[in-house]
């Protein structure tokens, strides 16, 4: 299959996270409704760490097998194993680290800024990459960074298949991922429903804002099939998966956090089964193209 065509392919796969991304947009939903969707997303979250841990430690596994049996050496073990620690500690950690950082921004910024009407700056907003953005928003950005690191593995895969002609495998990829990839465009900006200012004003995000979350999520399915067609390299897949897998944690203690001040275990519980459930629902279409 020519690049342009696996390109197309993985850009379909890519651009369908834009599928669940206008309910950022809704403005002022119920109380129960907001805690529903912030936890369906929390099952989302969960369902793709399960799914990328499991990948990750696939390698590993497979050599620990191998010297089970006599064919393998404790070579491939170390080396897998230092990126499964590496990818998974750099994917938690270095979330931790810029959530710091942009709390110190944010309080050295507010103590030297002169006030303004909340409807030129949010109060509860820190200044990332020039801009100033509310919780919610950083919050859907580390969402996005975590799925788009998992992203660029499912985009090898399209790529690796491609490259080896097989179409009805490649096909069916790009239609498994691409429905995967709504449920993840929805968990991206689930806490954005509903986000307040101070004074209890609806901040609704931006189509651009919106547009640029889905290109930091979905785009690296495109630039996963791009490199994919052209070699196969199962280190790299388990790096991008740990890092993934590392950034999903923090995010999703980060979300737990907000649902659980809501006190409505009967909601967050049905919202958990949603996510979890249509996280498998659509990677099951995946496994049934013989993944």
């Amino acid at each position: 299959m020519a690049l342009s065509t696996t390109l197309l392919l993985g850009l379909i796969a890519g651009g369908a996270i834009v599928i669940g991304l206008p309910i950022g947009r809704l403005k002022r939903p119920a109380p129960q409704l907001r805690v529903t969707l912030s936890a369906s997303a929390v099952g989302v979250l969960l369902f793709l760490f399960w799914d990328v841990m499991s990948a990750a430690w696939e390698p590993i596994d497979s050599a620990l097998t191998a010297v089970h049996e006599g064919d393998g050496s404790a070579g491939p073990i170390v080396g897998y194993g230092a990126l499964f620690i590496g990818g998974l500690s750099l994917g938690l950690l270095g979330l931790v680290a810029f959530d710091r950082h942009a709390s110190r921004a944010s309080r050295a910024d507010r103590g030297s800024r002169p006030p303004v009407p909340f409807q030129e700056a949010d109060t509860r907003t820190a200044p990332v990459t020039g801009v100033r953005w509310s919780t919610a928003k950083q919050l859907s950005l580390m969402i996005a960074v975590g799925i788009g690191l998992h992203n660029f593995a499912e985009g090898l895969a399209i790529g690796q298949a491609a490259a080896s002609d097989e179409i009805a495998l490649a096909t069916v990829l790009v239609i498994g991922f691409a429905l995967h990839n709504a449920t993840e465009g929805f968990g991206i900006v689930a806490p954005l429903a509903g986000d307040l200012d101070e004074d209890g004003q609806a901040q609704m995000p931006s189509w651009r804002f919106l547009v640029t979350m889905g290109a930091i999520g979905g785009g690296p399915t495109f630039l996963g099939a791009g490199i994919g067609h052209s070699f196969t390299s199962e280190p790299v897949s388990v790096a991008f998966l740990t890092l993934a897998a590392g950034s999903i944690v923090y995010v999703i203690a980060q979300l737990l956090g907000v649902v659980a001040k809501a006190k409505r275990a009967d909601l967050v519980a049905i919202g958990l089964l949603l996510g979890i459930l249509a996280g498998f629902i659509t990677d099951g279409i995946v496994i049934a193209g013989g993944v």
